[in-house]
């Protein structure tokens, strides 16, 4: 006698992975249930700016269960978006299509054809999340332009495109998108809000099509739950353990057991590396993953720095979150990313733009700086619009460097065991780069502005990233990865990994739409059921 299974397939997490899995495997005929431990949000839920850090932030021990996430590790700072929907409620819209040196790195080059087996799937990807040309430009997009132009670059600058409905500002309309099977949307406001939530129902996020879609087709989504244990089952399939529910107590939180045939794991990397470690680590869990487990993680080699204007006829919140982007050479780009009006949580935790590889050197910059221009300085730290007169650099490199996440005790996890860093091969990310400290100058002068670094930039050298990939790549057997080529988990059929973690090369872009791309792939591989599946 078969066992029965709550679902065919259990999907932890719902980004850009789990949204994409949800619907294709409904589609097929599967019964789909997505374990979500952010919240649901209408768009009204969300915060006009980030300084409502009750609804923006994600810390939840604090009665915070927004949809941003800040996690302090030893070697970098991450950025991530937690909620129904994912990083997709956070993340700047924006969806490049890698260049050739992504598909064919020495990391997974050789396991498959990926750019031409890829850019059906782009295509796909790109019509499911509404992929548009910017139809605008702003003054930070000029600026860049200028910028391009100075350095011989200015064929390299273009508008991005991005994941958003471009209709009459905040008219409704009918689905615009999948004739009339989608939720009604409204326009774009330009009101620079994309990253604290989009309160305009303009930003296509997860929810808005791959997630709606599936749950029309009978997909579950449990939002509020919390994927704590994943084990094999006796008879076949696998327990998922999961606490439901928002209160600050965890013991006030039900407790849940879910059997699947198979499980998806979609938690991005902060997700599905730490708790992949966790059930690695012990006999009632997944003992048998691969030891590459946390290896090989990726950065996209990103420095983030921000320029205060000392300008005050200026508004450089509106638009997008990133309206253009400039090729710098063949391994660079830089962005422009805004946050809303009134957006100033990062104005406190900013220092001056200090390059340098020992903190003394830092610090010498930095005083430096601030002798050099005390008023510029002073007005940098209270100024009195932080996002309207801060214009974000985003620099990105293809260039290789990772890192290794393993469990261990630090700052955030000083008692008990949680996510940790080691450094990995190659050269190791850092808070700067010349060219990108170069591009912050010259953005300077053209604003009359004050670059500056997150003080654990300045202060500890530690960079930050929002685009962290890796730790769970691709590999021909255990030995060189965790999972194979069609995101399977070696040593345990029914398991999969599908979102950032599975990334096995540095894409030098904004990876939402490569994730895309690849858990389209993954999906196609995945054969319609016979009758007998659900039983």
């Amino acid at each position: 006698m078969k066992a029965a299974f709550d679902a065919d397939y259990a999907i932890v997490g719902s980004g850009f992975g789990g949204s994409v899995s949800a619907l294709r495997l409904s589609e097929k005929g599967y019964r789909v249930l997505v374990l979500e431990k952010g919240t649901r949000f209408a768009a009204s839920d969300f915060p006009k700016s980030n300084w409502n850090v009750k609804r923006w932030l994600w810390l939840p021990s604090a009665g915070c269960r927004g949809i941003f996430k800040m996690t302090f590790l030893p070697h970098v700072t991450a950025l991530s978006g937690v909620g129904v929907g994912g990083g997709s409620l956070v993340y700047a819209n924006t969806l490049p299509v890698p260049g050739d040196e992504f598909f064919s790195a020495t990391s997974w080059g050789d396991l498959a054809d990926w750019k031409r087996e890829l850019l059906p799937h782009y295509a796909t990807a790109k019509r499911m999340l509404g992929a548009t040309p910017v139809p605008f430009t702003t003054l930070p997009d000029e600026i860049l332009r200028e910028v391009g132009r100075d350095i011989g670059r200015e064929s390299g600058w273009s508008s991005t495109d991005v994941a958003v409905y471009f209709g009459e500002p905040d008219v409704k309309v009918p689905d615009p998108f999948f004739g009339g099977e989608g939720p009604d949307r409204s326009g774009c406001t330009r009101c620079g809000g994309c990253m604290v939530g989009c309160r305009h129902d303009a930003k296509n996020t997860l929810d808005k099509n791959y997630l709606w879609l599936a749950e029309k087709r009978g997909a579950k989504v449990e939002a509020d739950t919390e994927v704590l244990w994943v084990k094999p089952r006796e008879g076949g399939g696998f327990a998922v353990t999961a606490r439901t529910g928002r209160s600050l107590f965890p013991f006030l939180r039900k407790t849940l057991t879910i059997s699947a045939r198979n499980v998806v794991f979609s938690g991005g990397v902060l997700g599905t590396v730490e708790l992949l470690l966790k059930l690695k680590e012990r006999p009632d869990g997944l003992p048998q993953i691969s030891d590459r487990l946390g290896d090989f993680v990726r950065t996209n080699s990103e420095v983030l720095m921000g320029v205060v204007t000392e300008r005050r006829d200026v508004d450089l919140s509106e638009g997008i979150a990133i309206g253009s982007i400039l090729q710098t050479d063949a391994h660079s780009h830089l962005e422009p990313v805004r946050y809303p009006a009134g957006s100033g949580f990062f104005r406190p935790l900013a220092m001056p733009h200090a390059p340098g590889d020992t903190v003394g050197t830092r610090l010498l910059n930095a005083g430096a700086m601030i002798l050099k221009k005390p008023w510029a300085t002073l007005k940098a730290a209270f100024v009195p619009d932080w996002a309207k007169y801060t214009m974000i650099l985003l620099y990105m490199r293809t260039s290789e460097g990772t890192l290794r996440m393993k469990l261990g005790r630090g700052i955030r996890t000083l008692f008990r065991r949680g996510l940790t860093t080691g450094t990995g091969s190659g050269p190791q990310a850092k808070a700067w780069v010349p060219e990108a400290t170069e591009l912050a100058r010259r953005v300077e002068k053209k604003l009359d502005g004050y670059a500056e670094s997150l003080a654990t930039e300045t202060l500890l050298g530690i960079p930050t990233t929002a685009h962290i990939l890796g730790g769970c790549c691709m590999g021909t057997s255990a030995a060189t990865g965790v999972i194979d080529d069609k995101h399977r988990v070696f040593g345990y059929e029914g398991l999969y990994v599908i979102d950032g973690s599975a990334i096995s090369a540095n894409p030098g872009v904004n990876p939402s739409l490569t994730i895309t791309a690849l858990a389209e792939r993954a999906m196609s591989l995945i054969p319609s059921p016979v009758a007998s599946s659900s039983t």
